[in-house]
């Protein structure tokens, strides 16, 4: 998807709220979240995606990191588990628990939130302000193969600016990785 394609919630819009469950067997609902953290960074994300699996231990890192600066990561899976079964909330559970998750993971079985964040590609990041309105989406990083090469933290990058008052540049870049599945 290129950037000019991007659809979903604008940058400096209100993210859509949400209720979902998590592998928890708890009710996440994002409007908590903005009670309780300074900034949210959700991530949609998947169990079968390479991509995914490559980022996973900067992702539980950036969340050790960030959880104590009263910022949390959450993980969104709203892929179509009926065409993709690796995908199921129970598949969902074993890889939280076999992975050792460090931050919610979550289910969008409906795809509503999906869509209405314009999420097309696991994994894709988006950074939201306190308000809720999102000031970042896109990569979480410019180098999915090797972390030792990264260039641009391009997430970490957002979440400092955001941290410090700046205003957050990038606001987006073009996410790469696995395309969501979408139900027909």
């Amino acid at each position: 998807m290129r950037l000019l394609e991007m659809s979903g919630t604008e940058i400096n819009s209100y993210a859509p709220d949400f209720e979902l469950p998590g592998v928890d067997d708890e009710v996440h609902h994002l409007a908590r979240y903005l009670e309780n953290y300074r900034a949210v960074g959700v991530i949609f994300m998947c169990n079968h995606c390479p991509y995914v699996r490559l980022y996973l231990d900067r992702i539980k890192q950036l969340q050790g990191e960030l959880k104590p600066q009263g910022i949390t990561l959450i993980g969104i899976n709203a892929n179509d588990a009926d065409k993709y079964p690796d995908d199921s909330f129970e598949s969902m559970k074993a890889f939280a628990a076999e992975n050792e998750l460090n931050f919610p993971y979550i289910r969008d079985v409906t795809q509503d939130v999906a869509h209405s964040f314009g999420a097309g590609t696991t994994p894709e990041a988006f950074l939201l302000d306190r308000e809720g309105k999102l000031r970042y989406r896109g990569l979480i990083d410019d180098n999915a193969n090797d972390p030792d090469g990264v260039k641009e933290p391009y997430l970490r990058q957002a979440i400092a600016q955001l941290q410090s008052g700046e205003a957050v540049n990038p606001t987006a870049t073009e996410a790469i990785g696995c395309s969501l599945k979408w139900r027909d």
